[in-house]
């Protein structure tokens, strides 16, 4: 009876050992695949002005009348924030949006951006609490920046460098913004084609991706509600004087 139970404890001390030899090789392989499979950035579309370029510099008001300047030096960083009321997709980022101000005051100022009827706008500023932001309507600063989808977003240093941008659909996309300008790089993916170049092989994103990212702006919502077609829209609305 002693020598069953002895050999029954020894089978059972293999059993667990095997059993943690098991989680650790899993534990390795969860790992690896999260480093193969590198997190979306803002994907960065080979349109208007380049990172590492001078921001176009503005002189706009808000829906308020308060005057803004756009771009060159002012000693803190500025996050154009391109959306529309009639967007889902800028309407579920706005809360981020609102905490990544909160968070990054100390350094970083968010500028709302888009073209319109002031009417519209100011119903969508009361509905969603935006009062807090400064909120500028020019189809001047829209075509500039070549925003043909929604939401989009630009990070400007307090230089006057743009230093990342992209479209935007998600906490992440959004935060990327500020890690590239953290890191000094100008998009996530560029860190991370860097990184594959260096031995390390992070999972790609294609161009063909945008379909999945961005959103068509025409002002009427596409069948899952989330795209809008932007450019060309209004181009002689709501300029905003360029410098």
């Amino acid at each position: 009876m002693l020598e069953a139970l002895v050999i029954s404890q020894i089978l059972l001390w293999v059993l667990v050992l095997s059993m943690a030899l098991m989680m650790l090789a899993l534990l390795r392989q969860v790992g690896v695949l999260h480093e193969r499979i590198a997190p979306m950035g803002a994907l960065t579309l080979d349109r208007g002005p380049k990172e590492g370029e001078a921001a176009p510099q503005f002189e706009v008001k808000d829906v308020r009348g308060t005057p803004l300047h756009l771009g060159g030096p002012r000693g803190r960083s500025m996050l154009l924030f391109f959306l529309s009321p009639t967007c889902p997709v800028c309407k579920k980022l706005l809360p981020i949006v609102k905490s990544i101000q909160q968070a990054e005051s100390s350094w970083l100022d968010v500028i709302l951006a888009s073209d319109g009827e002031p009417v519209e706008h100011e119903r969508f500023i009361r509905t969603q609490h935006l009062e807090d932001f400064p909120y500028i309507l020019s189809a001047d600063v829209g075509m500039t920046y070549r925003i043909g989808k929604l939401p989009y977003g630009v990070m400007i240093d307090d230089a006057g460098v743009i230093r990342a941008k992209g479209l935007l659909n998600t906490r992440e996309h959004l935060e990327s913004l500020i890690e590239a300008k953290q890191m000094g790089v100008p998009s996530i993916q560029q860190f991370l084609q860097s990184r594959q170049g260096e031995g390390h092989e992070p999972h790609e994103h294609s161009e063909a991706d945008a379909q999945d990212h961005g959103h068509d702006h025409n002002h009427a919502d596409d069948a899952d509600g989330h795209g809008h077609n932007h450019e060309g829209a209004r181009a002689a609305a709501g300029k905003g004087g360029r410098k």
